[in-house]
């Protein structure tokens, strides 16, 4: 009867431990693990600067969670740690990411910047061949020669600190290339015909 005792027990402590391995539970720890390193890499910038990493992680979390919807909780577990790592990882690339863009952002500011200036080059030679033709727009062109030259100078030492805003300066003065450029063209047009009287 001892015996019979022993085995009963062991029986149910088998079936127990049978019962208990199958009723596994949801990995709740690492899924708001994985869930705070998302919201702290988004906080961080990577949804703009990192989001081919961000991208890859958000992929990762959408797994795991699709695993725990199947109930393939051990799976899931592992998954939201890899997601949790791809999100960190994610943050670490925001820093990456600003340099580029902040290189990228320099690089276009200096091309638009020296787009204006040799446009204001033609410009000024366009005029030097008007010559007498431009008699009465000389003093204008004067002011928006000085004025141009202050504001390429104000753009140029504004590149390092402010990409962004030179690209828009030298925007400004794109305009103001546009407008001589219209100007003297029309000048330099031969006068029209007179018309026929019928």
């Amino acid at each position: 009867m001892k015996n019979f005792r022993n085995t009963a027990s062991l029986f149910v402590v088998v079936a127990l431990l049978f019962l208990f391995s199958g009723c596994a539970k949801p990995p709740e720890a690492e899924q708001k693990a994985a869930q705070t390193a998302m919201e702290a890499a988004v906080a961080a910038g990577a949804d703009k600067y990192a989001a081919a990493e961000l991208g890859e992680a958000n992929k990762l979390k959408e797994a795991a969670d699709a695993q725990v919807t199947a109930k393939k909780y051990k799976e899931a577990k592992q998954a939201y740690i890899d997601a949790k790592a791809a999100f960190e990882k994610a943050a670490g690339a925001v820093e990456a990411g600003k340099a580029a863009a902040a290189a990228a952002a320099v690089a276009d500011a200096n091309a638009a910047l020296k787009a204006a200036e040799e446009g204001w080059k033609a410009v000024e030679a366009d005029a030097a061949k008007l010559g007498k033709k431009l008699k009465a727009q000389k003093a204008a062109l004067a002011a928006d020669a000085k004025a141009f030259g202050d504001n390429l100078k104000a753009a140029k030492d504004m590149v390092a600190t402010d990409a962004l805003g030179a690209k828009a300066k030298a925007d400004e003065l794109k305009g103001l290339i546009d407008k001589w450029a219209a100007s003297l063209k029309e000048l330099a047009a031969p006068p029209a015909a007179p018309a026929k009287k019928k």
